[in-house]
């Protein structure tokens, strides 16, 4: 939380975690991705300018769950423009149907999901038929977010 609160809503010292976050070895990208989302929740403005090649890194095969999982997480916050709502959909959607995704991704992607579908009712009726598809593989967390949509 201090690195949160030393970044603030400076958006050179937010460019030096996103060079972390992007950087090679993966360590550096799984310890920044966690003050990354939360930088993001408290100034969602901040990530505009890294949206659409954090979307690159997270499709990647070989991202670990926590950077995904905090990507996610910071998705619920932002107002993704509608050049990338597509794009961002169908990746919750890929991960709320993946069995093999942990629960946190999937509960993230849900409400991300279901944030771009308010507004398109053939959307929501997608969403929804995926997420009650999974419900008896999830957790109670899943089942909360899952309510939402249903």
């Amino acid at each position: 939380m201090r690195i949160v609160r030393y970044i603030g809503d400076d958006r050179e010292r937010f460019a030096e975690l996103m060079n972390a976050f992007f950087s090679e070895p993966c360590r550096a990208t799984q310890w920044s991705a966690w003050p990354m989302s939360y930088c993001v929740q408290r100034h969602p403005e901040l990530i505009a300018p890294y949206l659409k090649k954090l979307l690159d890194h997270t499709e990647r095969d070989d991202v670990q769950d926590v950077v995904r999982r905090n990507v996610m997480r910071l998705l619920q916050y932002v107002e993704i423009p509608e050049r990338l709502q597509g794009r961002v959909y169908s990746l919750c959607l890929d991960l709320i149907g993946d069995l093999k995704q942990p629960v946190a991704i999937k509960a993230f992607a849900v409400t991300t999901a279901r944030r771009i579908a308010d507004s398109e009712p053939s959307l929501m009726n997608e969403l929804a038929l995926v997420v009650k598809e999974q419900l008896p593989h999830n957790s109670i967390a899943f089942a909360k977010r899952a309510r939402e949509v249903l």
